[in-house]
């Protein structure tokens, strides 16, 4: 192997630059030539993919979002579009793929490669730590700082004003985001849709932390929460307990922002450069991923179709923490 290319799709995730960097530099450091491919699968149809050296991803680690940028791609999921990817392939010799990004990206590259066989290797970035195959994915631990800096400062004014406030978190279908930050935020109840919930045990906790004295509450909903949005729970919530003062926020995309903590960093620069060292072992159609501190390989399609199950002691955990 001699040619590879790196590429970012679906949503952007902090992190990512280390990981694209680790990439470049790992490449290079085995004599590859190493491309970057803007703006994803659209770019690789377009034909925007530019060779990248050593000097082209410094200073990136530190950096939100993604050099490479991101983008989606109705085109790449037809045939044809695929076709034209290919040949952008075929021209500048590329012999392995490194993919960052989450579902949605592996599953594009899974199909890509069973029908033309470029190997491919996917690094796990979304804040949404959703995937199996890793303990964590690139994004996440920032992503619930980032939140819980915020719910930090509503916890202020919550305590204020002796409100109750109703505060929804990203993470798509999967809680994770919302059930760590509502353990390092204090929260008194988190909804998330790997637990069921009702509106009754809404007011049951509520009316609990009234009976105790409480001067405010907050809870964190999920996304995804399978009752409904934070919005729509609140407003039930006010209508069963019109003496409260209920309030409701949605953090929304500043969590996908910032730059990246610590541990992203680190994770960032761990996968991207396992994908490199899977691709010249040999390895293709999989996930690179970090359990219990170890690098390990995951087909994409376990990555993309098996569930990851949340600790429902995190959950436990809330109950107990919040009387």
């Amino acid at each position: 192997m001699k040619k590879i290319a790196v590429l970012t799709s679906g949503g952007d995730a902090p992190g990512m630059n280390a990981a694209i960097r680790a990439a470049v530099r790992a490449g290079l450091y085995n004599h590859l030539e190493v491309y970057g491919i803007i703006r994803g699968y659209k770019g690789l149809i377009d034909g925007d993919i530019r060779r990248l050296e050593s000097k082209d991803v410094s200073n990136i680690i530190q950096r939100g979002g993604t050099i490479l940028k991101s983008a989606r791609s109705d085109e790449f999921r037809t045939k044809q579009g695929r076709d034209k990817a290919y040949e952008n392939i075929i021209k500048l010799g590329i012999e392995g793929i490194v993919a960052i990004g989450g579902n949605g990206t592996f599953t594009g590259a899974e199909i890509f490669m069973k029908e033309f066989g470029i190997p491919t290797i996917g690094v796990p970035g979304t804040i949404d730590n959703d995937l199996y195959g890793t303990d964590y994915t690139i994004g996440f631990d920032t992503a619930v700082n980032t939140a819980l800096d915020a719910i930090d400062k509503i916890r202020d004014t919550a305590d204020s004003h002796d409100r109750v406030f109703f505060v929804e978190v990203m993470g798509r279908d999967s809680g994770y985001i919302a059930i760590q930050t509502g353990i390092g935020g204090g929260a008194e109840m988190v909804m998330v849709p790997e637990n069921p919930d009702s509106i009754e045990g809404v007011i049951d906790t509520l009316s609990a932390g009234r009976d105790r004295k409480k001067s405010s509450s907050l809870i964190v909903v999920a996304e995804g929460e399978d009752l409904g949005d934070a919005h729509y729970i609140s407003v039930k919530a006010k209508e069963m307990l019109p003496h409260m003062d209920i309030r409701m926020t949605t953090l929304g995309h500043v969590q996908r922002g910032g730059a990246p903590t610590a541990l992203d960093r680190i994770l960032g620069s761990r996968l991207g450069l396992a994908a490199v060292e899977g691709l010249l072992e040999g390895r293709k159609d999989v996930m690179a991923g970090i359990i219990n501190d170890q690098v390990v390989y995951t087909s994409f399609h376990d990555s993309i179709n098996l569930k990851k199950p949340l600790n429902k002691d995190l959950i436990k955990m809330v109950n107990i923490l919040s009387i």
